[in-house]
C-alpha cells in the first residue's frame, strides 16, 4: 500500500494521498478483475454555512458528516477529503447496483438533521458516481465521478448520477425531456402489456409476527428494468401516478386474498400518493379493488407519507375518512423527515406510525437519533400507535431498536422485497 497523508479535520486522506491511493486501487483491480466504483460526494450549500456562521462551524459540521460517512462506509472503501466540502470514496469490488444502493445509503445519512450550537441544519449532498472501464486511468475515473457530481447539482442536487447517464452541458433541458418522454412512453407500455409487477417487504414484529408486507412497484419494458427513482418522478409529473396507483390497489388486494385462500392471514400495506388522494374518484377506486379482489378491508393497509395527514384539502380529509370508514388501515410512512404539525397528530387516523430509516442507518452510535427515536416511539405508543422502523440492515440497529421498544421492522436484516412466490414460500418458513 502506497504512504498517505491524513486531514486532520475527517481523518480521511488529503487530496493528493486519495490519488495515489486511487492508481493502486486501479492497479489492483485491474489484476485480479474486480470491479471498482469512485463516489464524489459534494455537500450542497456549503458555501453558505461558511459565510453564516464562521469557518469554524463549517469545520464542525465536515467533522459530523465525516463520521456519519464513516459509520456507513466502514471498511468497505477508502475515503479522502477532495476538497472544503467535497469527499471520494473509492469502493473496490463494488458493481452499479452495489454503488448505487451505497449513495443512497450515504445520502439517507448525511441528511439527519444536525445542530451544533448555534447551527441548525438539515445537510443534503450531490454523488457523482463511475465504474472502472477498461482502459481508465485512475485520474479518468475520478474525474468522471466528478462530472456526474456537477450533473448531480444542476438537476437540484440531493441526488447521485451515474457517469455516463449525466445531462451533457448546454443540452440540459432538451435530454431531460427526452428521457420523461422516454419513460412516460415506457410506463403506458408497462401499463398496456403487464410490465408492472409488485414485490413485498415483510415488517417483522419483535414477537416474530408477521405485521404487514409493503407492496413495492416494479417496472420492465423489453426486460429492461425502470428503477423507481426514474418512473415514480415522470408518473407525478404527467398525473400518470393516478393510472399506477390504482393498478397497484387492485393487484395489492388480490395478492391479500390469495394469501388468505393460501392460509396466510397477512395484510397488505399499499402506497398511495398525494395525487390520488386529490382526486375526487379514489373512494370509487379503493371500493372498487376491494369488491374485485373480494378481500375483507381489514386485510388492507394505505401508506401514506406524513404530510398527507396534514393536507387541509377538503377532498384529501373527505378520501382518508372514506378510507377509515370502510375499515382500511392507515400508516404514516417515512415519519420524521416531512413536516408534520405535532398538534394535528392526536387527529390523525393511523393506527401505524413507520419511522424513516434515516434515523435507523446511524443506530445505535448516534446518541441524538437515539434519543428522537426513543421520542417518537414514546409518541407513537400514547397515540395508541404501532411503531415500526425501516430500512434494518445491521443486527446492532436492530437490538437498538429493540431496546428502544419499537414494535416492529421492516428491511434487509429479515427480509428483502420478493415477488408474490417468493413471499409465499418466505411466509410458510417463517
Amino acid at each position: 500500500m502506497v504512504a498517505t497523508q491524513i486531514d486532520p479535520t475527517t481523518g480521511f486522506l488529503d487530496r493528493y494521498s486519495c490519488l495515489k491511493v486511487a492508481a493502486d486501487l486501479v492497479a489492483r483491480v485491474r489484476e485480479s478483475g474486480q470491479p471498482l466504483a469512485a463516489l464524489w460526494i459534494d455537500l450542497d450549500r456549503f458555501k453558505q454555512i461558511n459565510e453564516s456562521y464562521g469557518y469554524l462551524s463549517g469545520d464542525s459540521v465536515i467533522a459530523f458528516i465525516a463520521q456519519r460517512l464513516r459509520e456507513n462506509v466502514g471498511s468497505m472503501a477508502e475515503i479522502g477529503r477532495v476538497g472544503a466540502d467535497e469527499f471520494v470514496c473509492l469502493a473496490p469490488n463494488f458493481t452499479r447496483d452495489h454503488a448505487e444502493r451505497l449513495a443512497g445509503d450515504l445520502m439517507h445519512a448525511i441528511e439527519t438533521p444536525l445542530e451544533i450550537g448555534e447551527v441548525h441544519l438539515r445537510p443534503s449532498a450531490s454523488i457523482g458516481i463511475a465504474l472502472l472501464e477498461a482502459g481508465d486511468a485512475p485520474f479518468s475515473l475520478l474525474e468522471r465521478a466528478d462530472r456526474a457530481k456537477i450533473s448531480a447539482k444542476k438537476q437540484g442536487g440531493n441526488r447521485y448520477v451515474v457517469s455516463g447517464d449525466e445531462l451533457v452541458s448546454g443540452r440540459a433541458g432538451t435530454l431531460l425531456a427526452r428521457e420523461e418522454l422516454a419513460v412516460e412512453y415506457m410506463l403506458h407500455n408497462a401499463l398496456e402489456t403487464g410490465g408492472l409487477r409488485l414485490n413485498y417487504q415483510p415488517t417483522v414484529g419483535f414477537d416474530g409476527s408477521v405485521l404487514s408486507v409493503e407492496a413495492l412497484m416494479r417496472c420492465t419494458v423489453n426486460d429492461k428494468i425502470i428503477p423507481p427513482v426514474k418512473f415514480i418522478p415522470v408518473a407525478e409529473k404527467t398525473g400518470l401516478i393516478v393510472r399506477l396507483g390504482e393498478w397497484s390497489l387492485l393487484e395489492g388486494t388480490r395478492q391479500a386474498r390469495r394469501l388468505q385462500d393460501a392460509g396466510l392471514r397477512t395484510r397488505v400495506a399499499i402506497n398511495v400518493s398525494r395525487a390520488q388522494l386529490l382526486d375526487k374518484k379514489f373512494a370509487q377506486a379503493l371500493h372498487a379493488a376491494l369488491v374485485c379482489a373480494n378481500v375483507e378491508p381489514e386485510l388492507i393497509e394505505l401508506e401514506l407519507t406524513e404530510s398527507l395527514f396534514m393536507d387541509i384539502s377538503n377532498t384529501v380529509q373527505d378520501n382518508l375518512r372514506t378510507v377509515r370508514g370502510c375499515g382500511v388501515s392507515l400508516s404514516i410512512d417515512d415519519f420524521g423527515t416531512g413536516y408534520s404539525c405535532l398538534a394535528n397528530l392526536k387527529d390523525i387516523p393511523a393506527g401505524k406510525l413507520k419511522l424513516d430509516r434515516a434515523f435507523v442507518l446511524v443506530l445505535p452510535y448516534d446518541r441524538r437519533a437515539m434519543s428522537v427515536v426513543r421520542a417518537m416511539v414514546q409518541l407513537g405508543k400514547d397515540l395508541g400507535m404501532t411503531v415500526v422502523a425501516e430500512g434494518v440492515e445491521k443486527k446492532e440497529q436492530m437490538e437498538a431498536l429493540w431496546d428502544l421498544g419499537v414494535d416492529g421492522i421492516q428491511g434487509y436484516y429479515y427480509a428483502t422485497p420478493m415477488d408474490s412466490d417468493a413471499l409465499f414460500s418466505w411466509l410458510k418458513e417463517n
